[in-house]
């Protein structure tokens, strides 16, 4: 029986269809500015967020240091959820990559308000203060169970930022999961941020990369800052030409993930040892257990032995991803598995 891996939408296989797209790549040196299928990938993305220019990297982490790093100066500061990826799970990145301070603050399932925002604005010309010089949001996101947020909210974070000549930058991680979520347009996101990291090896399934989009002039810079982080490649164009197949393929099919997360969230709902349930807007499932009735070292346990994996998300809480490689049959599995540790 095959293993049903609930632990992140990371965990995808290249389908045959996109290893034959791999296989037929036009590839060159890219470090040279050679390679016609990062370019392409690169002028896509670009195109479909309404930015100028791309710049394909390995990982969605370095996308967003990068873009830290080219918006922020030393002793400036960065405003983000006290939650977000590029805070919690980036090694301290932003503090000694751009060596800025960090102003945390508590949003709703990791969602920012512009008033939560204004008030972290440090008064200009104070010395005892960083310089605020850039504002970070997620979308969707992750420690929020795939939140997402609604278009007016950013319209006011962006007016707030430009009131105040502040960078905003996107970490769209899963932003075609908040796009097809929401219906919201990718093109106009373009109006709004400064910066975008679009992550490719996530829902999109393809095996690694990321792009970082922005204004030429910045993609510039930020190409400068990817070869100090070491992050020059070759032929790339056989990974983009992956990113470059999700992107035709595997965008739609998202609202499938979305549908069986919520499934699993319905079948979950009555069951005794489950406390709290954050309620799936996209692919990510977070949910509470009463541990006194099951722990969650004992949940996890007794589904791999049911060959179904899934992570413990810290404290109480569990996290299950729906994503390319889970389909109708398996959901089903999980439901009647879950099920059956009540019993």
């Amino acid at each position: 029986m095959n293993t049903i891996d609930l632990r992140s939408d990371t965990v995808t296989r290249p389908t045959p269809a996109m290893l034959a797209a791999m296989h037929a790549a036009e590839v060159g040196d890219d470090v040279y500015d050679e390679d016609p299928t990062v370019r392409r990938l690169e002028t896509e993305l670009a195109a479909r967020f309404g930015m100028e220019a791309g710049l394909f990297c390995p990982s969605g982490t370095m996308t967003n240091q990068l873009a830290i790093m080219a918006h922020c100066a030393p002793v400036s500061e960065v405003v983000c959820e006290a939650t977000a990826h590029v805070y919690l799970w980036e090694v301290g990145g932003i503090m000694h990559h751009a060596r800025a301070s960090v102003a945390l603050l508590p949003g709703e399932r990791g969602r920012l308000t512009a008033s939560q925002i204004a008030g972290a604005i440090r008064p200009v010309g104070n010395v005892h203060y960083p310089t605020t010089r850039l504002v970070c949001l997620e979308n969707t996101h992750n420690r929020g169970g795939g939140s997402c947020y609604a278009w007016p909210d950013l319209e006011e974070i962006a007016a707030l930022t430009r009131q105040h000549g502040l960078a905003l930058h996107l970490d769209g991680a899963r932003i075609f999961n908040a796009l097809v979520a929401t219906g919201q347009r990718s093109e106009d996101y373009g109006r709004l941020f400064d910066s975008i990291s679009v992550c490719l090896s996530k829902g999109l399934g393809a095996p690694v990369g990321s792009v970082l989009l922005g204004s030429r002039e910045f993609i510039n810079g930020c190409k400068r800052l990817r070869k100090l982080f070491g992050g020059g490649w070759r032929q790339a164009g056989y990974l983009a030409a992956a990113g470059l197949f999700a992107l035709d393929n595997n965008v739609v099919r998202l609202a499938d993930d979305h549908r069986r997360a919520a499934q699993l969230a319905e079948a979950l709902r009555p069951l005794p040892y489950v406390a709290e349930i954050l309620e799936p807007e996209t692919n990510l499932l977070l949910f509470r257990l009463d541990e006194s009735r099951l722990t969650v070292a004992d949940f996890l346990a007794r589904l791999e032995a049911l060959g179904i994996r899934a992570s413990g998300f810290g404290g109480s809480w569990v996290r299950f991803v729906t994503h390319l490689d889970v389909d109708d049959a398996m959901v089903a599995r999980v439901v009647a598995a879950v099920a059956d540790l009540a019993t």
